[in-house]
């Protein structure tokens, strides 16, 4: 949380509605209350292909069209954030980019942004949120945490869930779990929220069920059960979380994350992303996608330590 202190905001190009950008402005005001400096840059890609495919104009002329869209979109940014009167300075940003995403990331890699905050689209028929292909490749691709923003308000006194593997011995899942932890421990004490901490287990295999008659199944739950609970305890202890925080439930992570989140009406839910990329994705997929697709609340997610864009 400490190096929250250049914040990019993605703007949606397509509403005055600009809900990352007053979930930014929150932000960084509580970061400012607490005597830390915290820049805020407001964001925007454009493109529109009939200018590029106007091939009676010169080259010239298409780019003074282009500035001309910009500044124009320049223009509406500026209107939208003096409504909302922030206490801090808001820098804009327009660029034009036939690829939202890169336009993204590379200003990120290039100004050392700490912090990405985009709103999610919500679909008003089936009442779900609507995951656009920008929003999966920031996911995957963005070196810094991401924020997505849906329609849950930050109450104070709110719940923060924080997603773990703790039944893992893999040193990648332990210092992702401590780095989850530090963030939702330091980001609860800026927006006044209690930690909660979330951990899934996988319950008995079907096969080995099937193939091992004298396999007792039951035991293997109460064991992998107790497994993770110690593991938890022993990892809520660390951070002086109250064990009566702390969840641990048999199933899949994308269900069992979403459960407790609906349970606690968690504001935020912070987890970890591989940012795996390529076939792998597409085949496997990525837990973090599939529990941020389901919750109806915040979700930041954050990339291990060392983590590489693609982009770089």
């Amino acid at each position: 949380m400490e190096t929250y202190q250049n914040i990019l905001v993605v703007i949606d190009p397509t509403t005055d509605e600009q809900k990352a950008l007053k979930r930014a402005i929150d932000l960084a005001t509580s970061i400012k209350a607490t005597d830390r400096q915290v820049k805020v840059s407001a964001f925007l890609s454009i493109f529109d292909f009939s200018y590029e495919m106007t091939t009676i104009l010169s080259s010239d002329e298409r780019d003074v069209m282009r500035q001309s869209v910009i500044k124009d979109k320049e223009l509406w940014l500026q209107n939208i954030i003096d409504e909302l009167k922030p206490t801090i300075e808001i820098n804009c940003q327009v660029v034009w980019h036939n690829r939202p995403f890169e336009a993204i990331i590379e200003r990120v890699i290039k100004d050392d942004y700490d912090l990405v905050i985009k709103g999610t689209h919500q679909h008003d028929k089936l009442k779900s949120v609507v995951f656009t292909p920008t929003d999966w490749h920031i996911l995957r691709k963005c070196p810094c945490p991401v924020l997505l923003v849906k329609e849950h308000e930050w109450p104070n006194n709110g719940n923060i869930l924080a997603a773990l593997n703790v039944g893992s011995d893999e040193e990648e899942h332990h210092s992702l779990n401590i780095k989850i932890t530090k963030e939702a421990k330091q980001l609860a004490g800026l927006i006044q929220a209690n930690v909660h901490l979330v951990n899934s287990f996988p319950g008995t295999p079907v096969n080995i069920a099937i193939e091992i008659p004298e396999f007792n199944a039951n035991e293997y739950n109460d064991t992998m059960h107790k497994h993770h609970e110690q593991a938890m305890i022993s990892h809520a202890n660390q951070f002086d979380i109250s064990v009566a925080n702390t969840h641990v439930e048999e199933g899949l992570p994308e269900t069992v994350i979403e459960q407790v989140a609906n349970k606690i009406d968690a504001e935020l839910v912070i987890l970890g992303t591989v940012g795996r990329t390529g076939f792998s994705a597409a085949l496997i997929g990525n837990t973090a996608e599939h529990v941020i697709d389901q919750l109806n609340c915040d979700v930041l997610a954050l990339k291990p330590d060392g983590y590489t864009s693609p982009l770089q």
